[in-house]
């Protein structure tokens, strides 16, 4: 599982219809052609706004567009955040139809001469998972599986490179250093998910975003909506759900930061109708991160808390106060 290296050249369209990074652009120069620093930086949700401000430092201004708590599936951008946009330099977005209402307008940026891409354009299709319920599209969520986030680290230090070479060797190097904290929380996931009894594994959440954390820390995920927030959930669905916690005796489930917590509650009252006392373990951070100027408000604290969280929820074995002991809420 890798991201291969930007295209150089003309814009390049994405697996989401939307533009990739359009090269050969110097934007926010002086007169010499010379980029005029901290140049502006555009993106949108808070994981990507964090890994391009650890690896940009202080040669580029980042500016987010998504704060806490907001759902980037139904995003739909203001007359404000055209304007960022029409004034970036560098426009970087996750990309696989995450934003999916904000295509068009990543299209229109890219004819103007903005440098347009994706930070997962290029992984590679062996890595990607395609829910049969997503209508051929490609899952979102990379951000849950940290190796993936660090390939996309690697790939904002190449394209920041290629945009501003005189400076690609800083990138690769902010890069190197803010990869090497992600190789910890990786192996602090797989090291306190398997933690958890065998038969307690089983992590059921609100809406299906957890996929590829399923996968690379070997644990059952169930949801009653699906990949995207914008499909509601089915009756047979929460239904089938239910059914399944008081067969598994499964002890907790949890809402999410993004998502209505109604239909985990009505899976909870299905479950204690028929004799099963289920309970709801804590809020996971899904598709947005937590508050600003907080730990949890990090890439790093956001994963912290959902592998601390679910570990202890579940019967496993992990810190209070996470993998490095910052975590705002304990037990």
């Amino acid at each position: 599982m890798v991201l291969a290296a930007f295209f150089t050249g003309c814009s390049q369209s994405g697996p989401d219809g939307s533009p990739g990074q359009a090269t050969g652009v110097v934007a926010n120069a002086d007169d010499e052609g010379q980029i005029s620093y901290p140049y502006r930086i555009v993106t949108t949700c808070g994981m990507v706004t964090d890994i391009v401000a650890q690896v940009a430092g202080e040669h580029g201004k980042v500016d987010g567009l998504m704060g806490e708590g907001v759902d980037p599936h139904l995003y739909k951008p203001t007359r404000d955040d055209i304007a960022k946009l029409s004034e970036a330099d560098v426009i970087i977005y996750s990309g696989l139809m995450l934003e999916g209402r904000m295509a068009d307008t990543f299209a229109k940026m890219s004819r103007k001469g903005v440098a347009v891409f994706a930070v997962t354009e290029l992984l590679q299709d062996d890595y990607l998972m395609e829910p049969e319920e997503f209508d051929g599209h490609w899952d979102p969520h990379v951000w849950n599986d940290v190796k993936a986030w660090i390939s996309g680290v690697d790939a904002v230090a190449k394209a920041l490179g290629e945009y501003d070479p005189t400076n690609a060797d800083k990138y690769a190097a902010n890069a190197a250093t803010y990869n090497a904290e992600l190789a910890k929380l990786d192996a602090y996931a797989k090291k306190s998910i398997a933690t958890i009894p065998e038969k307690q594994r089983v992590l059921i959440t609100a809406h299906d975003a957890f996929g590829y954390f399923s996968r690379a820390y070997e644990i059952k995920v169930m949801s009653a909506q699906g990949v995207t927030t914008m499909a509601e959930a089915a009756i047979s669905d929460i239904n089938k759900i239910v059914e399944f916690v008081v067969k598994n005796k499964v002890s907790a489930i949890f809402i999410e930061n993004i998502v209505s917590d109604r239909n985990v509650k009505a899976i909870v009252e299905g479950a204690n109708a028929q004799g099963h006392k289920l309970k709801i373990g804590g809020e996971l951070y899904s598709d947005a991160m937590g508050p600003e100027g907080t730990y949890e408000g990090s890439y790093i604290g956001m994963v912290d808390h959902n592998i601390t969280l679910i570990t202890r929820k579940l019967g496993g074995e992990a810190p209070a106060k996470g993998l490095n002991g910052k975590l705002s809420h304990s037990e």
